[in-house]
């Protein structure tokens, strides 16, 4: 019955909402909170939820808008700039790893070549999420550890794309030589239709939709994009998860790529949750007790060979002692990525039920053990030093400007003389296309939520302008950034006195009236012309009768 389902969800939500706040008070992360929280609702636990399947076939939606927010972040610009540590310690570390592991389980453990060929690499990939706020936490993302660590998790992200490509092609239903073929041609053919498609459609498409002002149209067209080009992966006999990954590679460029992030972020976060507690649902406890030593072994296994390969690849690119040892332990663990793709492994038929039970005992327990993996990995590069930031996103600048009207362009055009780095963003789709085809760094958004600003890079900014014309816009947005990042300087617009005030008292470093800077410079023009008793003012003078003006009149709260 439909109420049978929500209050399943109602049962779900519930275990999410007092697990994950209580895994991060221990500093354990999100991901174990919600697998703990599946663990306890799933038929293993409390036995609150019975119908799993519908509940994953939801989630998975989770695990491809996943896939698309990482194919956004994965510029081609970004990888070039540390492509030494991504293709070269990155591609070792996979392709050495998942070669040892699938060997071991085609000879060690006499799986079939396909299950080996899926399950070695896929537990040679690490936790992305639980490393980078590991990382955040420590603040040790601009270490050199740090970014070693980034850079091997972008690799290992990238390697997500052809393992999703293998799944179909291993699985019973297209084993044969001809099938394999034609599946190939397929593939490549709806591939290369969606390039051209998204290459030369998509930014006309976006900037009509956003030209007719309407949120909520914005919001299903940035789901439509996901949806469809996963859909039609799948149809080239894909995952839909790499189609996902495709879309947001095609959008990575985009002037509208800040704002499509902010309107699925929501449904990712929701999403993705829901598939860790789905993973945390299938976890089989009666395996766990029935098999705690083969287990056991094989997540020492596991953690052992990943730090023994890490720890000598790491030293070949020149990292120290320490510092190999902390990528190498942080970077042990297997990661949610694996149980997307035992999932979808399973599913196509490439190994049995039991087998998966293992694989996600194995890797759910390594995953959590990573905070501990973390304290040792920090307590290695505790001598480390800051090195320059190559692993920060792209968009690490130095001024943020908030509305790039008239106000907005023309702090632009002066940075700009002043070779000084800038990012816009603004909401006019017609403003965004015109400069975004002048060169000019401009992103269409709503600078209102916080979402677009944290993905247009406001975290690493150095100074914020807020030149938005309405006032209220104004106000909401300095208090809501204020809140966000107390230490970030402010500089915004006010019409009056009263609307400067107000913004100073929400969080604004300064704030200037536009009606008071324009009536002193037009009282500028005249004085220093103007001759008083035939006496005629001095520069200094007057310079000292505007200060004094403008002085008295920000002091004043009112008109």
């Amino acid at each position: 019955m439909q109420s049978d389902f929500i209050l399943e969800i109602i049962f779900l939500l519930t275990a999410a909402v007092i697990a994950v706040p209580i895994c991060q008070a221990l500093k354990l992360g999100a991901v174990p909170g919600f697998l703990i929280a599946g663990v306890v609702a799933g038929p293993f636990g409390l036995g609150l939820i019975h119908n799993v399947e519908h509940i994953t076939h939801i989630s998975e939606f989770g695990v491809v808008l996943l896939l698309f927010v990482i194919g956004m972040e994965l510029k081609p610009s970004f990888l070039w700039q540390i492509k030494r540590l991504v293709f070269g310690l990155g591609s070792l570390q996979v392709l050495l790893s998942g070669a040892l592991i699938s060997a071991l389980c085609y000879y060690g453990f006499a799986l079939s070549l396909p299950a080996s060929i899926i399950i070695g690499p896929a537990l040679a990939l690490s936790s992305t999420a639980f490393v980078l706020q590991l990382l955040t936490d420590q603040k040790s993302l601009n270490t050199e550890y740090g970014r070693t660590s980034v850079a091997i998790l972008l690799l290992q992200d990238l390697a997500v794309v052809p393992l999703l490509a293998l799944i179909p092609l291993l699985s019973v239903h297209g084993s044969s030589d001809t099938h394999l073929g034609l599946a190939f041609v397929r593939s490549i053919s709806i591939l290369v239709a969606v390039i051209l498609v998204g290459r030369y459609l998509l930014n006309p498409i976006l900037h009509k939709v956003a030209a007719s002002a309407n949120s909520e149209v914005f919001t299903a067209s940035a789901v439509l994009i996901v949806l469809g080009t996963a859909y039609l992966a799948e149809l080239a006999g894909l995952s839909m998860a790499m189609g996902a990954f495709l879309a947001g590679m095609l959008i990575s460029d985009s002037a509208y790529r800040h704002q499509i992030r902010a309107e699925v972020q929501p449904f990712r976060g929701l999403l993705l949750g829901l598939f860790f507690m789905s993973m945390g649902m299938l976890l089989n406890l009666d395996k766990l007790i029935e098999y705690p030593l083969l287990i056991a072994a094989l997540v020492t296994a596991l953690l052992t060979l990943k730090i023994g390969l890490l720890y000598p690849l790491s030293r070949m690119f020149n990292l120290d002692s320490k510092r190999s040892l902390a990528v190498a332990f942080i970077l042990a663990q297997s990661g949610e990525f694996a149980l997307v793709l035992f999932a979808l492994a399973e599913k196509a038929k490439i190994f049995d039920t039991h087998t998966f039970d293992i694989l996600l005992l194995v890797v759910l327990i390594s995953m959590l053990i990573t905070p501990v993996l973390g304290y040792l990995a920090n307590r290695f590069n505790k001598s480390s030093k800051v090195v320059n930031n190559a692993s920060e996103i792209p968009d690490n600048n130095c001024v943020v400007i908030a509305g790039y009207g008239r106000v907005g362009r023309s702090i632009g055009d002066i940075l700009t003389i002043a070779n000084q780095p800038f990012i816009a963003i603004d909401d006019n789709a017609a403003t965004v296309a015109h400069y975004s085809k002048l060169g000019v760094p401009i992103y269409y958004g709503d600078v209102t939520k916080p979402v677009v600003l944290n993905s247009a890079g406001i975290k690493h900014a150095a100074y914020m302008v807020v030149t938005v014309n309405e006032a209220e816009t104004a106000k909401t947005l300095v208090e809501t950034i204020h809140k966000q990042l107390p230490d970030l300087t402010i500089y915004a617009r006010g019409h009056d006195r009263s609307t400067c005030h107000q913004l100073r008292e929400l969080g604004a470093t300064n704030a200037v009236s536009e009606n008071i800077e324009a009536s002193i410079e037009l009282a500028r023009l005249i004085l220093t012309h103007y001759e008083l008793d035939q006496d005629e003012l001095t520069l200094e003078q007057l310079n000292i009768v505007l200060n004094d003006y403008k002085s008295n009149y920000y002091k004043q709260q009112k008109d």
